[in-house]
């Protein structure tokens, strides 16, 4: 299969804070943008912030593997190597977790190193890696 960039699109309370967190502590380079909506390059893929300055934020919880998962979350697969750069930076830049970097369903199929935290305007990011990409899928 030949996977493709996906395009996501989410909603911010303000411009000037998701440019902060995506460009200079996430370290996604900016693409076009307007006074409404800013382009990331998000590990290749094509995210865009939308201002909405009455964003309602609202945070539901599922329990997965002892945690409390926050939904919806959205986020990218990484290579272990790239996961535990990222790991390191944001721990270095003081993000506070939502679920610290860790290791869930241990000794399972599906194993995967995973960390939880929010934007600024509260939307809720996943990244995670597998030791093997043939573990993404494994039931």
């Amino acid at each position: 299969m030949n996977i493709r960039p996906f395009h996501l699109a989410v909603t911010v309370d303000n411009l000037a804070d998701a440019r902060d967190f995506y460009g200079r502590i996430m370290g996604c380079a900016e693409g076009r943008s307007s006074d409404k909506w800013i382009d990331f390059n998000l590990y290749g893929h094509q995210f865009v912030v939308h201002l909405d300055e009455d964003k309602q934020r609202h945070m539901a919880h599922n329990p997965v593997d002892g945690h409390q998962v926050p939904v919806p979350h959205f986020g990218v697969v990484l290579t272990m190597d790239d996961w535990q750069l990222l790991a390191e930076s944001l721990t270095s830049s003081g993000i506070k977790f939502a679920i610290e970097p860790t290791i869930r369903f241990a000794g399972q199929a599906g194993e995967q190193a995973t960390m939880f935290f929010t934007d600024p305007a509260g939307n809720a990011l996943e990244f995670k890696a597998f030791a093997h990409d043939d573990m993404i899928f494994a039931t």
